[in-house]
């Protein structure tokens, strides 16, 4: 299977308005940073903006991801998806905290390692959190989008309160390990330590789940889900296996990206995955339901927009997002880059 010919229209044979609809969701990005330099005029301002507006897209993207491939592959509507967030960030913060000696040592190999260790606790427990939410809360509810929404609600709730009761009511604030305090000064600009580690875990995971999901059978298997769920179980493999694989991943995703959120606010709370989810469901909306890539350039473009209008027009900023996907949306109403299904 994993020789399967690519059927799909080459871009040499699609008419020019096709190629430009194709490439224009990667145009995107470098044109909102060129607008943002125009709009604000100062380089050491606009480039300081554009890595804290690209690592907090990565972030968002950590999160959106998983619950991108579960729509599209799954047909779930998750919005539970907020509890694992919350989850991934207690147990990681726990887990940095422990290592007390580690984090406040000036030493970077300790911190990165510190670090590293507390996404792998956070993405083990929000995995195995995962399995036992689809199992329980999900399964019973497969196409049932309605009951989906409000199980998943009503779990989203429990574990919310499941997290008072393990770490307790109140807001935990926190400090980044030690060499990831701070900023490096480039061009006049402050660019925070932190951030720049954002941006490379980003790079790093958006291009482990490519290969994925391009160059091995799995991925073949997941990305022809998506598109003919049917005819890959008439080929005998067990899609239903494939579901619990892609839930468990994208709840470890989520865990992930609640780490690296919680250590960029600097604080967390049992609600920060709830509140999270309306950026998530966003850059899911915009980047078309069941694309890893759409989702990458939807939440970068969410990012970007939201820092570059917090300094131009504050005012603004809290409905920037909104605007963004409602452009998005008039443009393209599927998304930028929807995963087709077959009839």
């Amino acid at each position: 299977m994993s020789d399967a010919p690519d059927h799909s229209p080459t871009l040499a044979a699609l008419s020019i308005s096709d190629r430009l609809g194709q490439i224009m969701p990667y145009i995107l990005i470098p044109v909102l940073v060129v607008l943002g330099f125009l709009a604000i005029g100062s380089t050491s301002s606009w480039l300081t903006l554009t890595v804290s507006g690209l690592a907090m897209g990565m972030m968002i993207f950590l999160m959106a991801s998983g619950l991108t491939l579960v729509f599209g592959l799954m047909d779930i509507i998750n919005f539970g998806h907020g509890a694992f967030i919350s989850v991934g960030a207690f147990v990681g913060v726990s887990a940095l905290m422990a290592m007390g000696g580690w984090t406040t040592a000036a030493s970077l190999p300790l911190n990165l390692i510190a670090v590293l260790l507390a996404i792998l606790a956070a993405t083990l427990v929000t995995g195995i959190l995962g399995w036992g939410f689809e199992r329980v809360i999900v399964r019973p509810v497969y196409g049932q989008h309605l009951h989906q929404i409000l199980v998943t609600v009503g779990g989203l709730i429990v574990i919310e309160q499941m997290i008072h009761v393990i770490w307790g009511p109140h807001e935990i604030f926190l400090t980044r390990p030690e060499t990831f305090q701070g900023a490096i000064t480039y061009w006049g600009a402050a660019l925070e330590k932190f951030r720049l580690l954002a941006v490379v875990l980003g790079l790093i995971v958006f291009e482990a789940m490519r290969l994925v999901l391009r160059r091995t059978k799995i991925g073949l298997i997941v990305r022809a889900g998506v598109q003919n769920g049917e005819m890959v179980q008439a080929l005998g493999y067990r899609l239903r296996l494939v579901f619990v694989g892609v839930f468990i991943a994208g709840s470890a995703l989520a865990g992930l990206g609640g780490v690296m959120w919680g250590l960029y606010q600097e604080v967390i709370t049992a609600g920060m995955g709830e509140e999270m989810m309306i950026l998530v469901f966003i850059v899911v909306i915009i980047g078309g339901l069941g694309s890893v890539e759409g989702a990458f350039i939807g939440a970068l473009l969410v990012g970007l927009t939201q820092n570059y209008i917090a300094f131009l027009e504050p005012k603004l900023a809290l409905i920037s997002n909104i605007g963004l996907m409602a452009v998005i949306l008039m443009w393209r109403p599927q998304g930028m880059m929807p995963v087709v299904k077959a009839k």
